[in-house]
């Protein structure tokens, strides 16, 4: 089933996404949507939104009009119910039926509208809990899924197929990505249902703030993770955009990985707090190593521009930039 990827030529590169284009960002207020709606902007496209005020991607029929109405050139899939462990775990069903009802109206929406081009953003939380690192494209369903996430990353490898299915039966120019895990401006950072790094950045923020001794982490800080900067990945999405048009998922991420452990160190001190790290090794780790292979994606041109700890440190005075004076 494997795909080849096609490496564009420099006079090429940009025959999937004509100047100007139209596109739809579904998701357009989120972490990711937002950062994409951002670069494509930037780069001189018509960018097209609807609020879920106005629009609950669910609706199958309301989505569908809506598209109809707008007829997009081209769609980026970013809208999903997204969450950390405790988010995953304690609301499963939500995490499944939610991206399960987005994905199926946007896709089929899209494909009812007329649109050429549609990018599917997944998540790497779809490859087995213990697959060969760095994982490859190729080690999808290869394997059992991380318990903590499945409901979720059920949905999202849904997503893949769907997509897939549309290319196979439509000849529909339809591509999905999976990205690793992403930080930045417009991140979640509420305790009970964001992802490791803001909710580490709010952590030691918080406990400099209020003088405490020590900060209790869940798990045993030896998990591996890597990390990529949600405006690196904008990049990302513009270049598979311009440049690839195959069957097989591709992964984004920077090809590099740190422990829970290390990157707690590096957020508190760019956070400033000096106090104590205590593990809580009664919660759980999650999946022991998660790197992606980018290979697929580093062909396509594309690297990622944004060091970690520079990144880091951006995401922190953004986010002081939301708080009330005195927080």
């Amino acid at each position: 089933m494997t795909t080849e990827l096609p490496v564009p030529s420099k006079e090429s590169a940009h025959s999937l996404l004509r100047p100007g284009s139209r596109i739809f960002v579904a998701g357009h207020r989120g972490l990711v949507g937002s950062a994409v709606a951002r670069r494509l902007a930037d780069d001189g496209h018509e960018v097209l939104t609807r609020g879920r005020d106005l629009l609950d991607l669910r609706d199958a029929a309301r989505t569908e009009t809506y598209l109809k109405e707008v007829r997009p050139d081209a769609v980026v899939l970013a809208a999903a119910k997204v969450g950390g462990i405790m988010a995953n775990s304690t609301y499963p069903v939500q995490f499944l039926e939610d991206n399960l009802r987005i994905q199926l109206s946007v896709v089929a929406g899209a494909h009812a509208a007329g649109t050429q081009r549609l990018l599917f953003l997944g998540s790497s939380c779809i490859y087995p809990r213990l697959a060969p690192q760095p994982i490859r494209e190729e080690s999808l369903l290869t394997g059992e899924l991380e318990p903590t996430n499945e409901a979720y990353a059920l949905a999202k490898i849904a997503g893949i197929v769907q997509t897939q299915s549309y290319r196979r039966q439509y000849g529909a120019s339809y591509i999905s990505a999976m990205p690793t895990n992403l930080y930045g401006p417009g991140d979640n950072f509420d305790l009970e249902t964001s992802h490791v790094l803001p909710a580490l950045i709010r952590r030691f923020h918080e406990a400099r703030r209020d003088g405490a001794p020590e900060v209790t982490l869940w798990g045993s800080g030896s998990p591996r993770r890597e990390f990529l900067h949600v405006d690196d990945l904008a990049a990302a999405c513009v270049t598979l955009l311009e440049a690839y048009d195959g069957d097989e998922p591709v992964n984004i991420g920077c090809g590099e990985d740190l422990t829970i452990r290390e990157l707690a160190e590096t957020v508190r001190e760019v956070t400033g707090y000096d106090g104590r790290i205590v593990w809580d090794t009664s919660k759980p780790d999650g999946t022991p190593r998660k790197l992606l292979d980018v290979a697929r994606l580093n062909a396509l041109g594309f690297t990622p521009k944004i060091p970690l700890r520079d990144g880091i440190a951006r995401t922190y005075a953004w986010w002081l930039g939301q708080l009330p004076p005195g927080q």
